[in-house]
């Protein structure tokens, strides 16, 4: 009886392989915009906390010097000029010229082509914590 059962379920028929295949792209093509949306706010989200950091440590050294610098080893980052995010998607900076005993700017820069330039390239953070960001405005609030 078993002998007679397993002659008859050697394999898959190529009508359920085609399920298969189309429900396995039809997930793809649902989960992977999304996947990309998450990873996109999630390089921000890191862009947004090195710029915060940097406005913090400003204000500690400002309390310390009565200036703000442009050097990012005065204020504990392991590097002097620009530093590239873990991700490595944003260049972290303070703009030179801007850090003087009135107040500073910094920026974060995307780092590479895609729709990121087209919606979060820049995000900057200036002496006072006014925000701002290009080339749409809303990325320091925006959750899409």
């Amino acid at each position: 009886m078993y002998r007679k059962m397993y002659r008859q379920m050697q394999g898959v028929t190529l009508l359920e392989l085609m399920i298969v295949v189309v429900l396995v792209a039809l997930l793809t093509t649902i989960a992977y915009p999304q996947y990309r949306d998450f990873a996109a706010r999630a390089k921000r989200n890191e862009a947004k906390a090195a710029l915060l950091l940097i406005a913090q440590n400003q204000e500690r050294f400002y309390l310390q010097n009565n200036s703000y610098t442009e050097n990012l080893e005065q204020l504990g980052f392991d590097v002097e000029a620009d530093f590239i995010t873990d991700s490595e998607s944003y260049v972290v900076r303070v703009v030179p010229g801007s850090a003087d005993a009135n107040g500073f700017l910094a920026e974060a820069r995307f780092r590479f082509e895609g729709n990121e330039i087209d919606k979060c390239e820049f995000f900057r953070i200036d002496g006072t914590g006014a925000r701002s960001s290009e080339p749409l405005n809303d990325c320091w609030t925006r959750t899409r």
